[in-house]
């Protein structure tokens, strides 16, 4: 698996927990058929259960950037890439440019039609304040 395949999988375990799931091993197995030391599993963990330590946190990065949108009313899927991304531009080397642009890609192919736009202005907007 490359890094682009993770942060996917890594959402779609985010999207899985937001919705009652839990994430673990059976899913991570039988549903994204990762396994186990597979390559940037790691990578896919660190973002997966870093979001869902600091949802919180995360959310309250977002929130000020929505532009008359708030939380609750975002679909799951572009709230699980948006704290994803938000995680990995806080708390990853990854440059800022690499995150907005996986992130409007994940966007577009896993939200609606406006979601990409939408998901490249919050975390452009962000990504700039933490400059």
């Amino acid at each position: 698996m490359d890094r682009k395949t993770a942060r996917a999988q890594a959402m779609k375990l985010v999207y899985e927990w937001e919705m009652g799931g839990d994430g673990g091993e059976e899913t991570r197995l039988e549903l994204l058929e990762v396994a186990p030391g597979e390559a940037e599993s790691e990578f896919m963990n660190r973002l997966a259960e870093g979001v869902q330590q600091n949802a919180e946190a995360l959310d309250a990065k977002i929130a000020p950037f929505l532009r008359g949108w708030t939380l609750d009313r975002l679909t799951r899927v572009d709230l699980a890439i948006l704290r994803v991304a938000t995680f990995e531009l806080l708390h990853t080397e990854t440059p800022a440019g690499v995150v907005v642009n996986e992130a409007v890609e994940l966007a577009n192919t896993y939200s609606t039609d406006k979601a990409g736009s939408f998901v490249n202005g919050v975390l452009g907007s962000l990504a700039r304040s933490l400059n």
